[in-house]
C-alpha cells in the first residue's frame, strides 16, 4: 500500500497544476473531521469496533475508527480501515472529501508526506477548486517532498489571496489551529524562503 501510495504521489506531482490566483473558499465539508461517536480515546474505539462489527457499511465509525488508530500509531491498521471506507463511498457520497482530507492529514502525521500529498491531489483532480486550506497544505506537503521551489508558489497564493494573513508567519497559530506545533514549524520555513525571495505570479 505504501509503494502504491508513493507510486501515486509521484505521479501526481509531476501533474500538478500552478497555484490559482486566489483562493478564497471556505470548503467547510471537507476540512472537518468525520465524527460518529463524541466519545475519544479507547472508548471510543471500542465503541466504533462494536458499531462496525454488527454493520460492515458503517462508513463513517470506519473512517473516524481509521483515524483514530493511527493516530494511536498503529498505521497499518489505519490504512486498511481508510481503504476500506473509501470502497464504500464515491465522490459523489457527502463524505468523500472530507475522508480523503483526513486520510492525508493522517498519513503526513506517520512521516508519509508521499501518501499524503497524493490524497490532497486528489481532492484538486475531482472538483476543480479554489478552497482557501489549498495554498497552506500544499506548501507544506511539497516544503516536506524537498521541492521547495513548489512550496513556496504555493505559499505564495496564500500571500496574494490575504496579504494581511500570510505575509509573516505571526498568525499561524490563529489561522491554523489544527496543525501541530512542529507542522506550523515547517510552514514558517517555507514562509522564511518566500519572504526571502517572493515569486511572481506563475
Amino acid at each position: 500500500m505504501t509503494a502504491l501510495l508513493a507510486a501515486t504521489g509521484a505521479v501526481s506531482a509531476q501533474t500538478l497544476p500552478k497555484p490559482a490566483e486566489f483562493y478564497f473558499a471556505a470548503d467547510a465539508n471537507t476540512v472537518k473531521p468525520v465524527i460518529a461517536v463524541r466519545e475519544t480515546g479507547d472508548v471510543a474505539m471500542e465503541k466504533l469496533a462494536k458499531t462496525v462489527e454488527r454493520n460492515p457499511r458503517a462508513k463513517a465509525e470506519v473512517a473516524q475508527l481509521a483515524h483514530l488508530a493511527m493516530d494511536a500509531g498503529r498505521a497499518d491498521l489505519g490504512r486498511q480501515l481508510y481503504a476500506r471506507a473509501l470502497r464504500q463511498i464515491d465522490r459523489s457520497d457527502g463524505m468523500w472529501r472530507s475522508v480523503i482530507w483526513n486520510y492525508g492529514w493522517d498519513l503526513y502525521r506517520t512521516g508519509d508526506s508521499e501518501g499524503a500529498f497524493a490524497q490532497w491531489r486528489t481532492l484538486l483532480e475531482a472538483r476543480s477548486v479554489t478552497a482557501s486550506w489549498i495554498p497552506p497544505t500544499f506548501a507544506i506537503a511539497l516544503w516536506s517532498l524537498g521541492r521547495k521551489d513548489e512550496a513556496v508558489q504555493w505559499y505564495a497564493a496564500a500571500v496574494r489571496t490575504e496579504p494581511q494573513q500570510w505575509n509573516t508567519a505571526s498568525q499561524f497559530a490563529r489561522l491554523l489551529p489544527e496543525w501541530r506545533e512542529d507542522e506550523r514549524a515547517t510552514l514558517t520555513e517555507v514562509q522564511a524562503a518566500w519572504a526571502a525571495n517572493p515569486p511572481t505570479l506563475p
